[in-house]
């Protein structure tokens, strides 16, 4: 659909970077992308050129310590040293730079760190930067910085999983004070090159005060912890058990999404902690991650294989407001062991790289998260069965149509009346469709079999104001119902304001009107009559349900409309 004449695109910069970042910023943000097995040159560029403008709160990083010289994807996670941060990603010039570019850029930097074990491929040989080296004898450690030769052979019991060898993986003893110094060291050099946060891997392999007493020495660094929940092992190697050291990854998330997917995505209205997931400010959630793509860690994850259903999930992901959410990034493969392709992503052209964060559904809903972040999950639809809509707030409205059907349905938004870009419907934010959102709240929504659509306030193709008439520069609603915070009012028609407002009825249920958000010009009714005053009385109502509040700026009066009743 053509843009309307007289129309023009209202962007809230939800996908632009916000400005440089010092190192070491370290919390959870919005969403961020694994790009796995990415150059460091070719990571600072994608955020400089995707990252950054999208919106990314941040990207991790494959290990960056020296590993074995082997061409498969996990020779990554067999180090030969942490001292020399030469790897198949670059060298150690290469990282420091990437760091301070996706910085400059905007984007945090989570690197993955492998500590749990060194090296055992071949029993020993030269590291890929060159450095030589044998079973339990690196360049910082010697055999009696490691647990004793045993094989990790019962999940059920704590000892064995902490202090026995992962698939031959020669077990550092994280016990020892000299191995937690360097640990902690290593932690500590990529803290002062800029990394702003660390994945620790393979955590369940490690007593959690271990890993603490390793932060500690490190300074306590914001980390989420790999740690694969499964049941019927023991209670102390369960994600719940790490929480206390940050985040944790929440892999049963992922295949609760994929058998929903494959099944009815109506019962997804209730996804989060009573599914026995773990708190959401506490997980970090994704759809698949480069283990569970290659069916390790227990599988059963959608992947980017599944095409239209991978996608999909991934808009879920990236609109429910559960936890910190990691899109996937990676490459094509047919051997799960096979390493990287030998020539770089190139701007994602080279048809070997995946580049799923580019992909324009999984791109644009970054933006979408960002603007709706701090709302709740609102307005939940479904047609008890594979499609289904929720809002988020006031902010974003998303449907989701997972049938080989089309979706065709009047949806009650939650969002102020105006024309909405349909963010999946191009690869930039308002390059697609418009919908239309009415003065109840309602919208009209056509969307293609196996298709989603989004719209939020931080793109909207809104009348110009200079084409209606209006005596206030703009209109806030402040009251109870929203926390006395500030809600702006869509400026519908020449001096008409108008909001949607839902009312919980409370005895002391009342609101007021402000022009610039500060209460220096606010508006209340004195007189109980429907006429604004200047500083006026708060305005008591005792209504339940979503209203649609208006205001007319040039006769000073105001009214609420039912919309459940059909009143406006």
């Amino acid at each position: 659909m053509k843009k309307p004449q007289g129309f023009r695109c209202w962007l809230s910069g939800v996908g632009l970077a916000l400005g440089a970042l010092s190192a070491g910023n370290a919390s959870a943000g919005t969403a961020f992308v694994h790009l796995f097995e990415w150059s460091w040159n070719d990571i600072a560029s994608e955020c400089e050129n995707f990252l950054g403008p999208k919106g990314f709160d941040a990207v991790q990083i494959s290990p960056p310590q020296e590993h074995i010289s082997l061409d498969t994807w996990w020779a990554r996670y067999q180090p030969v040293t942490y001292t020399n941060l030469t790897s198949r990603s670059g060298t150690e010039a290469e990282l420091a730079s990437m760091i301070q570019r996706c910085h400059a850029a905007g984007v945090k930097v989570y690197a993955d760190m492998v500590i749990n074990h060194t090296a055992a491929w071949n029993q020993g040989g030269t590291g890929w930067g060159g450095t030589p080296w044998s079973v339990t004898n690196h360049p910082e450690f010697s055999p009696q910085d490691y647990h004793s030769d045993c094989t990790v052979s019962n999940y059920g019991d704590a000892y064995n999983v902490w202090n026995c060898r992962l698939s031959g993986l020669p077990d550092l003893n994280t016990g020892s004070g000299y191995v937690q110094d360097r640990l902690a060291a290593y932690f500590n050099k990529l803290k002062g090159m800029g990394v702003d946060g660390f994945r620790v891997d393979a955590v369940k392999h490690m007593a959690p005060g271990d890993l603490q007493a390793i932060l500690n020495k490190a300074g306590n660094p914001w980390v989420f912890s790999e740690v694969i929940g499964a049941a019927g092992e023991a209670a102390e190697i369960q994600p719940g058990n790490y929480t206390y050291l940050g985040h944790v990854t929440e892999f049963k998330y992922g295949t609760d999404l994929a058998s929903n997917f494959n099944g009815q995505i109506k019962y997804l209205a209730s996804i989060g902690e009573s599914w026995g997931l773990l708190p959401s400010y506490k997980a970090v959630n994704f759809v698949d991650n480069h283990d569970r793509e290659r069916g390790h860690g227990g599988g059963g994850n959608l992947t980017y294989k599944d095409g239209a259903k991978y996608n999909l999930a991934n808009v879920f992901m990236l609109a429910h407001p559960y936890g910190y959410p990691k899109v996937m990034s990676g490459y094509r493969f047919t051997n799960t062991d096979i390493g990287p392709p030998a020539t770089g992503p190139q701007n994602c052209t080279n048809s070997a790289w995946v580049c799923q964060h580019r992909w324009g559904n999984i791109a644009n809903m970054v933006g979408f998260r960002n603007f709706v972040d701090g709302t709740a999950m609102t307005n939940w639809w479904d047609n008890g069965n594979n499609q289904i809509a929720f809002g988020r707030g006031n902010k974003g409205f998303v449907v989701i149509n997972n049938e080989s059907g089309q979706l065709s349905q009047i949806l009650y938004t939650g969002l102020p009346a105006g024309e909405y870009c349909n963010v999946l419907a191009g690869d930039d934010a308002c390059s697609g469709h418009m919908i239309t959102v009415d003065g109840k709240g309602y919208a009209t929504f056509n969307i293609a079999a196996n298709s989603a659509a989004a719209i939020h306030g931080g793109a909207v193709a809104a009348p110009c104001r200079e084409c209606a008439a209006q005596n206030f520069p703009q209109l806030y609603f402040r009251g109870t119902a929203n926390g006395w915070g500030v809600d702006t009012m869509a400026l519908v028609a020449d001096h008409t304001w108008q909001i949607s407002v839902s009312f919980d009825g409370q005895a002391d249920q009342r609101f007021k009107f402000d022009v610039y958000g500060d209460w220096r010009q606010n508006y209340g009714d004195s007189g109980a009559d429907g006429t604004l005053d200047r500083t006026g009385a708060d305005i008591y109502t005792s209504v339940v349900g979503d209203y649609l509040v208006e205001v007319n700026d040039r006769t000073m009066t105001y009214s609420l409309h039912c919309l459940e009743c059909g009143e406006y």
